[in-house]
């Protein structure tokens, strides 16, 4: 009894200082969040005034917001399936499916991975400073200049609110595929080659090994990716903030709940406001992320 009293007391005094830790810095924040959502807080008084669910019946009638949740729930369907798709190929061509019934994959494929992860290291700012210039409307930029050389109309790939939407995600996939590829490279090393062997004697072909067998031993990493990719299309700011015309321009084309929520705050002080549109987000995060859990739940394959 003496021993089991001296453990749970060790565990509770070794537990105090991390628990105490994240209430103060994670929960408490959160709480302060909920709290001003329901004020009209400007960011100067120390006292803000109470309005209950003003701002989130506000949210409902702006328009801007609505624009925001759709380009979100745009990047939540499409930067998870561009990019597990085009990951997911990459790594079977560089571990399994070369040439002919081969299993070994590409040769060089190290240094592939490598080429392949390197625009993970690059931070996101760099990354959007980069695709400015990539997508320069002049001779100047690396996708107009050759069209402007063959006499061609440069792209406004920034500029048209029909195509920046596109620009920006085919940025944010060329960013996270290198490290799904990676990641799903590590899935594939951990399956047994014998298994990729047998089938090709068996005469599978390169089809049938990723859908019979790739793909469902992966299925757990595929099912993380998507989860993270899609908290990713949520949670998006640096690109659309740095790279777009009008900080999610133009004509609001490209903004997202987080650029709304930094305008909000930072730019026409409404706290209060911001706050409100920062609980709607961490609720679609939570929601999207039980969700995907959810649905995604399969029997697991053991080998």
């Amino acid at each position: 009894m003496f021993n089991t009293y001296r453990r749970g007391l060790f565990i509770t005094a070794f537990l105090a200082a991390p628990v105490t830790l994240y209430l103060v810095y994670v929960i408490s924040p959160y709480i302060q969040a909920f709290y001003i959502a329901t004020t009209d807080w400007r960011g100067v008084s120390a006292t803000p005034n109470f309005i209950g669910l003003d701002n989130f019946v506000r949210l409902f009638s702006d328009g801007i917001f609505w624009k925001a949740v759709t380009h979100n729930a745009a990047l939540l369907v499409l930067l998870p399936l561009f990019t597990i798709v085009i990951a997911l190929f990459f790594a079977f061509l560089l571990n399994v499916g070369s040439g002919g019934r081969g299993v070994a994959g590409v040769p060089g494929s190290k240094v592939y991975r490598v080429v392949f992860f390197f625009p993970q290291v690059l931070a996101v700012t760099v990354v959007a400073v980069l695709f400015q210039q990539v997508f320069r409307p002049d001779d100047s930029g690396m996708l107009n200049g050759p069209l402007m050389a063959l006499g061609l109309s440069p792209i406004s790939f920034l500029s048209d609110p029909g195509i920046a939407f596109w620009s920006v995600l085919g940025v944010m996939v060329w960013q996270a595929v290198g490290f799904y590829v990676v990641l799903f490279s590590a899935g594939l090393a951990s399956i047994p080659r014998d298994m990729f062997e047998a089938a090709a004697i068996d005469g599978a072909g390169r089809v049938s090994l990723f859908f019979r067998i790739t793909l469902p031993l992966l299925w757990d990493t595929v099912q993380v990716a998507w989860v993270y990719l899609g908290i990713l299309a949520l949670d998006v700011f640096a690109i659309v903030w740095v790279m777009t015309d009008q900080q999610g321009g133009p004509d609001y084309s490209t903004t997202v709940m987080a650029t709304e929520i930094y305008r909000n705050a930072f730019e026409y002080f409404r706290f209060g406001y911001a706050s409100a549109l920062g609980v709607v987000m961490f609720f679609f995060t939570i929601g999207f992320a039980i969700l995907s859990l959810r649905l995604s739940r399969r029997e697991r394959i053991e080998y």
